[in-house]
C-alpha cells in the first residue's frame, strides 16, 4: 500500500471523525510510521531554521515550533480516542465471547486488543465464575515479568511464536512488548534491539 501523506489538515479531519463516530475509524496501515516520519520531517525543518539567523527565520521557527506542539496534542487526542474504543471492543469480546469486528484495528493495535480481551476473560474466570461457584477467587499472576519490550530494527512480515499465537507483521522502528522467548529470538537474528 502507499504510503500516505500525513499533514496538519489530514490529523485534524482524522480526529474529527473520531470524536464525532462511535466505531474506530479506518486508517491507512502504516498510519503510525507515517506520523513518525511527519514529526521527524517537522523536527527536522525546525532544526534547519534554527540554524539560519534572520528575522524571518525567527518567525518561522516560532511558527513551526507551534505547529509541532499542536500536531503532537491531535496525535495523543487521536490516540486517546482510538485506545478508548479499544478498551471497549475487548470489554464487549472478553463478557459476550463473541469477536468483535475489528478490521479497523490496525496491526499495533490489534496486539493491544488480543492482550486485553485475554486478560479481561482470565479475570472472568479467575474472579467472577470462582465467586459465583462460591470458591476463593485465584489471584491473578501479572503476564508482565514474561514481556519484553524491544525496538524492531527491520520490517518482520508476520509469523507464529511458539507460543503459537501470530505477530506482526512489524515495521522498523516499531516498539513492541512480546513475549520473552519471542523477543529474544528476535535480538538473537539481529532483528531487534531490547529497550
Amino acid at each position: 500500500m502507499a504510503e500516505e501523506i500525513i499533514t496538519y489538515e489530514i490529523l485534524y479531519d482524522i480526529l474529527r471523525r473520531e470524536r464525532s463516530r462511535q466505531e474506530l475509524q479506518k486508517l491507512d496501515i502504516n498510519f503510525f510510521n507515517d506520523i513518525n516520519k511527519y514529526i521527524k520531517e517537522k523536527k527536522a525543518i525546525l532544526e534547519d531554521l534554527k540554524s539560519k539567523s534572520s528575522i524571518f527565520a525567527k518567525k518561522e521557527i516560532e511558527k513551526t515550533e507551534k505547529e509541532l506542539i499542536n500536531i503532537k496534542k491531535i496525535v495523543k487526542e487521536i490516540y486517546d480516542k482510538r485506545e478508548s474504543k479499544i478498551l471497549q471492543l475487548a470489554l464487549s469480546s472478553a463478557v459476550t465471547n463473541k469477536i468483535q469486528d475489528g478490521s479497523n484495528l490496525l496491526n499495533e493495535e490489534k496486539l493491544i486488543f488480543d492482550g486485553l480481551v485475554k486478560f479481561l476473560k482470565d479475570s472472568r474466570e479467575n474472579l467472577l465464575n470462582q465467586l459465583l461457584d462460591d470458591e476463593k477467587p485465584k489471584v491473578i499472576k501479572s503476564e508482565q515479568e514474561s514481556i519484553k519490550t524491544v525496538r524492531i530494527l527491520q520490517p518482520i512480515p508476520k509469523f507464529i511464536g511458539d507460543d503459537l499465537n501470530e505477530y506482526g507483521p512489524l515495521e522498523e522502528e516499531f516498539i513492541a512488548s512480546l513475549p520473552i522467548k519471542v523477543a529474544e529470538l528476535l535480538i538473537k537474528n539481529n532483528k531487534a534491539e531490547e529497550i
